[in-house]
């Protein structure tokens, strides 16, 4: 639960980063009847940045490729609403968590706890922030995709270091290449698993052709089928497992 937490805080940050300490949110203002209180356009901007926080969880973490992997999986299998959406994405944000973990940890470190404690201004602490994201987003980035977003923005990323390389590519502009990335990875990993439940689909339709049986569909029969195969190799171990390990944070 906490991990939870500082997790959605950690999100967050940059949307209270943009509300600067010496702002007063609230103004007291005297009159003849009284106090009047004005809430300031600064509370504003910031609630409506927070709607932002969605988007920042799908396209900065590993929650696109999870969620598209399991979105896969369930097609494979053939049951069109179970799981159920609400267990796909509980299992996709927590698994995301647990995957950005590291990364989260040390944006707490160099970013959000400095700028807590006022040692950091909000422009300096966003930077800061920044550079663990980038980072992981740089390595889960394919070249060509990286390179088809740099040269659609007219810019040019020179470095010696991956460091150097990290620091000179735009924020805005390495967010779409890593989507891109993402999505074709995890299309990859669906394609490796629908492999072994279209060969029961293949032998349960062979079977019913040969018997005869072409007014019963073969989804009626390979389904049982298939959900045991998923149960006995353990089928929801070896996902989680080798999604958490495709982002290669642990190693």
């Amino acid at each position: 639960m906490k991990r939870a937490f500082g997790f959605i805080l950690i999100l967050a940050f940059p949307v209270a980063a943009l509300a600067a300490p010496e702002i007063p949110a609230v103004t007291v203002t005297g009159s003849e009847d009284g106090e009047n209180y004005s809430i300031s356009l600064q509370i504003l901007a910031v609630m409506t940045a927070l709607t932002l926080l969605p988007s920042a969880v799908i396209m900065l973490t590993s929650f696109t490729r999870i969620i598209v992997v399991f979105a896969i999986l369930r097609q494979a299998i053939g049951m069109q609403s179970t799981p159920s959406n609400q267990i796909l994405v509980g299992l996709a944000l927590f698994l995301s968590i647990f995957v950005m973990t590291p990364v989260l940890e040390e944006v707490n470190e160099v970013a959000l706890q400095p700028y807590l404690e006022e040692s950091m201004s909000p422009q300096e602490a966003l930077a800061a922030a920044a550079v663990p994201l980038k980072q992981f987003m740089y390595s889960q980035t394919r070249e060509g995709d990286l390179d088809l977003f740099v040269g659609l923005s007219g810019t040019s990323v020179e470095g010696e270091t991956e460091a150097e390389v990290i620091d000179a590519i735009d924020f805005f502009v390495l967010v779409p290449a890593f989507m891109t990335s993402e999505l074709k990875t995890a299309f990859q990993i669906g394609f490796m698993l629908f492999i072994p439940f279209l060969v029961i689909d293949m032998v349960v339709a062979s079977v019913l052709m040969s018997m005869g049986m072409m007014m019963l569909s073969p989804l009626i029969i390979s389904l049982p089928f298939k959900i045991m195969l998923f149960v006995m190799v353990d089928g929801w171990v070896m996902i989680m497992g080798t999604l958490a390990n495709s982002f290669g944070v642990f190693t």
